[in-house]
Formats: C-alpha cells, sequence, structure tokens
C-alpha cells in the first residue's frame, strides 16, 4: 500500500526517517512530503497559504494510478488538518487517515494561530512556551537536534480557516495515534462535546492506539510509531 506521511509545524520530509523502515520492511511503500515553503531554511514561505499544503498532498494523491488502490494519509500534529482535508477533497481515494498525535480539523478551524510570528513566518519557539505534556521524552539532544533542523512554518498555514466541502469523509476511517493525552481522554473529551474534539466525533470508523510520549513521537519513539502506523494500515 501506498502510505504518503506528512509533517508537522517545523518539519519537513525527513522528519520520518526513523519511522519509514518499520513501514517498508513489512512491504509498504512510502513517501515523505516536504510541503510547500518547508524546502530550506531559506524558502520563501511569505504567500505560502494552508491550502497550498492541502493541495500538495491532493497532488500527491492524484500522482497514483486509481487502480493500485486507495492511498494511507499519516498526518503529525498540524499535518493531520492537511491530511484531513486533503481526505475531504478525495474521499473515494484514501483508504485510511492516521492522525499522529493529532485530531482532524473542522470547517473553519485553525491550526494554531497563537503562536509568535517573526517577519511573516513562525519559528520553532523558545520551549517555555509548549506544555510539559508536549515535551516527554525530549531530552536535550533531542531538542538541541530539533532546533538545529527547524524550518520556520508560513504564518497562513498556522492561522488561515480550514475548507471542507464533501461529508464523504467522515466514512473514511481513521486512527488516533495518542501521544501527550490518552485515547481514553479524547474519548472523554468527546462526549463532554469538547470543540476540538467535535470533527473526530463525527469519524464513523475511529480506532485508537496509546504510544505515550510527548508530541513528537517520530524523535521520541520512531520505531514504536512506525509499528503503530503498520498495526493501524495492516499487511502491504
Amino acid at each position: 500500500m501506498d502510505i504518503i506521511l506528512i509533517p508537522g509545524f517545523w518539519l519537513d520530509g525527513s522528519s520520518w526517517d526513523e519511522v519509514v523502515p518499520a513501514l517498508t520492511q513489512a512491504g509498504h511503500r512510502t513517501r515523505a512530503l516536504t510541503l510547500p515553503g518547508m524546502e530550506s531554511k531559506d524558502a520563501d514561505r511569505s504567500k505560502i497559504t494552508l491550502r497550498d499544503h492541502v493541495d500538495a498532498v491532493i497532488e500527491a494523491i492524484d500522482s497514483y494510478d486509481p487502480a493500485g488502490g486507495k492511498v494511507v494519509l499519516v498526518g503529525h500534529s498540524g499535518g493531520g488538518a492537511v491530511a484531513h482535508a486533503a481526505a475531504d477533497a478525495r474521499p473515494d481515494r484514501v483508504a485510511r487517515v492516521v492522525y499522529v498525535d493529532s485530531v482532524p480539523l473542522g470547517e473553519g478551524g485553525v491550526i494554531n494561530d497563537e503562536l509568535p510570528v517573526v517577519n511573516g513566518e513562525v519559528p520553532l519557539p523558545d520551549w517555555s512556551l509548549f506544555e510539559a505534556e508536549d515535551l516527554v521524552d525530549m531530552d536535550d539532544e533531542l531538542r538541541a537536534a530539533f532546533r538545529e533542523r527547524a524550518i520556520p512554518t508560513p504564518e497562513h498555514v498556522t492561522s488561515d480557516p480550514q475548507r471542507l466541502s464533501d461529508e464523504r469523509r467522515y466514512d473514511v476511517p481513521a486512527t488516533v495515534i495518542a501521544c501527550e493525552f490518552s485515547s481514553a481522554k479524547l474519548r472523554e473529551w468527546m462526549e463532554q462535546g469538547q470543540g476540538f474534539v467535535r470533527e473526530l466525533a463525527k469519524i464513523r470508523d475511529v480506532d485508537y492506539v496509546d504510544l505515550p510520549t510527548g508530541h513528537w513521537p517520530q524523535f521520541t519513539r520512531p520505531e514504536e510509531l512506525g509499528r503503530a502506523i503498520l498495526a493501524s494500515v495492516g499487511p502491504a
């Protein structure tokens, strides 16, 4: 099966490098995307929008021959919102969306418009701006490596409203790999009607996998993340 890997904020396709082996060894074909404006720290991302990121994923989906079967989308963090919008655009081409420490973003929502903006982009903030749950297992070495590789995210990607149009997206099966917060907590929030999980509650077929760690399991527990994705996708 073809698996498209979508990075979250501040990351390019190489952020999946330690996750990919578990998938390829099982016979799956992977494609880790570097989204527009994230090609390098020096790239011009001033005009890059959330829709540009969504369209890049749609283009990747469309590059596969439909005769080869549906694709799986894996979105980490803000990449989960991008994956959800791509599934909305191509519900008949997506076999499953895997949300890595993420949930689907509903119509009109924004990923995170509270992050500090500098000259039209959002650099990786100081660690003090993150919650303790974000940073579980992120030791000094991992933090330094992340900061060294971090690429500023386009401002519009963080704050543009999500646009969705096809309710068939709710028929696309989903898996949530819960890291910062347990799947039990997510279910509790859905039962309470919390806004940020309202879109998740509408998806008709959702599996949950608990992978206790911080917000970046591709760095803190990459092999386990690969196995969790593999378990949700099934055999090649």
